[in-house]
């Protein structure tokens, strides 16, 4: 959620059938309804460094259809005399609901390949991935997870806050540590700020968010 440039509404959605008839994902024990995550994210631009501290909390997830959704909560935001909560749902690359290429969001496929190489985990899967978009890679055993998160909307405060969540994150979950880095799209905003996330709660206790109430 960088300063505001413009705005979107454009809502997530599930897509397709699987022809390979795949299962899906299997689940980790540290991405699951519940589970929290603090890091930080980084902002910085030509004129300045920045990096505002991040708590992430996934609030469901349905791996069947390769979906999850959570609150994003942005802490030392310098515009901002709270700290900033959104809304984000997201979409697990699986192959079967989703592969590498986002295919709206104003992202086209050089956009997502610039972004998914720039995670390691994803190099042995590039040449696969730029020949068909990943649908005949099996990733039920990889040991990454490989999303795409979009903010819907501000919890608890108004459009005029000063932000803008036009954009989207390129995710990568590791399986072993429960460790997450990202990078935020939108040709808006300054490029690839990452985001870099640990998991803060395995076993779904000891953090917690502010109270908010979700639409």
């Amino acid at each position: 959620m960088p300063v505001r440039v413009v705005e979107s509404n454009t809502p997530a959605q599930v897509s397709g059938t699987d022809p390979w008839n795949r299962l899906p994902l299997p689940p980790s024990s540290l991405l699951g309804a519940g589970q929290a995550f603090s890091g930080t994210q980084n902002v910085s631009n030509q004129q300045k460094e920045e990096a505002w501290r991040v708590n992430v909390q996934i609030q469901g997830i349905d791996l069947e259809h390769g979906y999850l959704c959570g609150t994003m909560e942005a802490l030392n935001v310098p515009m901002a005399d709270t700290p900033v909560i959104t809304f984000w749902e997201g979409e697990i690359v699986d192959g079967k609901n989703y592969t590498f290429y986002t295919g709206k969001w104003e992202a086209t496929r050089e956009d997502d390949m610039r972004h998914w190489s720039k995670f390691p985990s994803f190099s042995p899967l590039q040449g696969q991935v730029e020949s068909d978009g990943g649908r005949q890679l099996d990733l039920s055993n990889y040991p990454y997870i490989f999303m795409r998160w979009k903010e819907q909307y501000f919890v608890n405060v108004g459009t005029d806050c000063g932000l803008t969540i036009a954009g989207f994150y390129y995710v990568c979950f590791s399986c072993s540590d429960g460790s997450i880095s990202g990078f935020y799209y939108d040709p808006n905003s300054s490029p690839f700020q990452k985001l870099e996330l640990k998991t803060v709660n395995e076993g779904r206790s000891g953090f917690s968010f502010s109270s908010y109430e979700l639409q």
